[in-house]
């Protein structure tokens, strides 16, 4: 079976946030599990700012170039920064690199006040690029009306609800990962 491996090609505000790392830590993942190219900037802005204010201009073609040097057999999970509609530079948003990396996305959407409008939109911008959707993730309070909302008006599935996990620790995400992959209802996960 295909090697699973994280990847965020672009972070900012590493200094304080390294979101690799907190993946790692969260799974229990060793290192290698995770691919640790990418753009990394100090100031915790939108990516085409953080850069600008760096003097490090993020490019899109090493981006790919750090992608595609790895083995066919990778099988990935890319986490995006900000949004797909976020500048990357004077030319290209997020969107351009998720569309270039070809691979199905699963959309973290908040459940509460403003979601319908954030993942719909979202949702509107992937497709414009015919990007595949393999489905929306609401985090949060369960709200069954904006989770109809937006399975309806999007068209797209809701493929998983679960509580903002607090505290958020290895325990307590192996909890809800195990709950998930039982089939189970995550109940004890909304509060």
């Amino acid at each position: 079976m295909p090697a699973l491996r994280y990847w965020k090609p672009v972070q900012t505000g590493i200094e304080s946030d390294d979101d690799t790392a907190e993946v790692l830590r969260l799974s229990g993942a060793p290192a290698e599990r995770a691919f640790h190219d990418g753009v990394r900037l100090p100031r915790p802005l939108s990516p085409h700012l953080s850069a600008s204010m760096a003097g490090r201009p993020i490019s899109l073609a090493a981006l790919m170039d750090a992608a595609w040097s790895q083995p066919d057999t990778t099988r990935w999970i890319v986490e995006g920064a900000g949004g797909v509609l976020v500048p990357l530079n004077e030319r290209e948003l997020m969107v351009d690199l998720i569309t270039v990396l070809g691979l199905p996305v699963v959309i973290a959407s908040r459940s509460g006040l403003g979601t319908i409008n954030h993942t719909l939109l979202t949702v509107e911008a992937l497709r414009a690029r015919a990007v595949p959707l393999a489905g929306v993730i609401m985090v949060g309070p369960r709200n069954i009306d904006n989770r109809i909302a937006i399975e309806t008006r999007g068209h797209v599935q809701v493929v998983g609800e679960l509580a903002a996990l607090d505290p958020l620790t290895p325990d307590s995400l192996k909890d809800a990962a195990e709950q998930i992959a039982s089939g189970g209802e995550l109940d004890s996960f909304f509060t």
